[in-house]
């Protein structure tokens, strides 16, 4: 059951992934209802596969559509679009998929070595130091995952107060309920996610339903490289995958950021950097390598910490979170076997991604030019039945449609999700470690400052927010003495 899981799951993340329009974020967040009363690990096997295809799947449009399937795939389109445009559609995504394959197995050994390690160093966290560290990882999110700090801190906020609703879990009084019973257990993570992702795409896509891109045909042209290919790359192929998976591991960063990153290391140290933007293979393998290698290195933290890196980990922590589970130190002691199949689906899907794209390459290219106006309602039905399904409220639809509208409104304002969702899925998460640090202290804050790792954790995340003032101030004074 589960190597058909990964199968399956890989297969419709890829699909996913192709379709312009469509994110694996999406995906999940759709599927994540289905999971509900299921097994745990088979529940955790399916997701991470879709997070596996959906990540892959998209440079098949950044290829042939000059059309990113996902955000991990912008680079791909700077070198993947001219190379297939130059009559090599096959070879482009046959190193395309080579990347991904590899840069998934580098990120996945990462991922077994650095996991017990870290999960058994944050073992010795009392209530106040996963306070400050669910602080740091707000700050470092906010400052690092958005372009303005100010609107990222915004929506972080946003996020944490939206989460407040409900149930006080320190004091058991209702509050921000507003004398609504439903809203007694707040806004459940669910609808919320849908809401953000699909009924948001789903809104966005209706006012781009006009945009459509000029596909390449793949024809008979061969996609599977051969042997030589992997030594030719050898080195970009490495370097890129470390790249990745140390910039995955890094709150807030994402996939797009790690593949910006190798993608500019490749060229500066190529002996032939005016071709990268016409075509040009090592662009390709750097910017594939590295999106696929965030995907590890991203699992190390959530899984040894509980500290989601970016939005696909905090739908993926939520996941865990309905299931009962608590992702950090207490999975190993409570659930070793969640931890070894995250790991064991992530390792075989990369595999089943590789066979799956060399396999249906033709198809999967076809796939590209499935009209819009057709998925979108089916899509929508989804979102409504996932949402009701969860507690059989009509309640939590009329949640969804709002968290959805919030979304389109957030996004048309240039203000990132990111930095809402994890401030809505560790806010309750600092709420609960302060409450619980203070009825150990006597009602003292003093232990988040006098505790060495407490204060470490708040010094790391005063000087990020300092740090974007301090730049600002470098650059007038540069500027005045000019």
């Amino acid at each position: 059951m589960g190597l058909m899981l990964i199968i399956v799951g890989t297969a419709l993340g890829i699909f996913v992934g192709a379709v312009p329009g469509l994110t694996g974020t999406m995906l999940i967040a759709l599927i994540l209802p289905l999971t509900y009363g299921a097994d745990p690990l088979l529940s955790m096997t399916f997701l991470i596969s879709i997070y596996v295809g959906a990540v892959s799947g998209g440079m098949i449009t950044a290829t042939l559509l000059r059309m990113p399937g996902t955000p991990a795939s912008i680079v791909t389109t700077l070198d993947g679009y001219p190379m297939a445009k130059q009559g090599q559609p096959g070879r482009a995504l046959g190193l395309g998929v080579m990347s991904s394959f590899v840069g998934g197995l580098v990120s996945w050994t990462f991922l077994v070595l650095l996991t017990s390690p870290i999960a058994k160093l944050s073992s010795k966290f009392g209530p106040f130091e996963y306070f400050s560290l669910v602080m740091m990882a707000l700050v470092l999110i906010a400052t690092i995952g958005g372009k303005s700090l100010p609107r990222s801190l915004f929506s972080g906020f946003l996020g944490i107060f939206l989460s407040m609703p409900g149930i006080n879990a320190a004091t058991g009084a209702a509050r921000l309920t507003f004398g609504i019973t439903d809203m007694n257990n707040g806004f459940q993570l669910l609808p919320v996610l849908i809401g953000l992702f699909a009924v948001n795409q789903i809104l966005r896509d209706i006012i781009n339903l006009e945009e459509k891109g000029n596909p390449i045909e793949l024809g008979s042209e061969r996609v599977l490289l051969k042997v030589r290919d992997f030594g030719h790359f050898f080195w970009n192929l490495l370097r890129s995958s470390v790249i990745g998976t140390w910039i995955g591991i890094l709150p807030g960063i994402g996939a797009n950021i790690g593949s910006v990153t190798a993608y500019s290391v490749a060229r500066s140290v190529s002996k032939e950097p005016e071709k990268f933007g016409t075509g040009h293979e090592h662009g390709i393998v750097a910017a594939e390598a590295a999106n696929n290698a965030t995907i590890g290195g991203a699992l190390i933290p959530l899984i040894a910490m509980g500290l989601p890196g970016s939005v696909m980990e905090a739908v993926l922590l939520g996941a865990l979170v309905i299931h009962g589970l608590q992702p950090g130190p207490r999975l190993f002691e409570e659930s070793p076997s969640m931890v070894y199949t995250i790991m064991g689906a992530m390792f075989l899907a990369n595999i089943a991604m590789a066979i799956i794209m060399l396999c249906s390459m033709r198809f999967l290219a076809k796939v590209t030019r499935l009209p819009r106006p057709y998925l979108l309602p089916v899509i929508l039905c989804f979102c409504v039945v996932g949402s009701f399904a969860l507690s059989n409220r009509l309640f939590d639809v009329w949640v969804m449609l709002g968290f959805g509208l919030l979304g389109f409104l957030l996004e048309a304002r240039k203000i990132p999700l990111a930095p809402f969702v994890i401030g809505f899925v560790l806010g309750p998460i600092a709420e609960k470690n302060l409450s619980l640090g203070l009825q150990s202290s006597n009602g003292s804050f003093a232990p988040i400052v006098t505790g060495k790792i407490s204060l470490l954790f708040l010094t790391v995340a005063l000087f990020m927010l300092l740090l974007p003032l301090i730049r600002q101030a470098m650059s007038k004074q540069k500027g005045g003495a000019a």
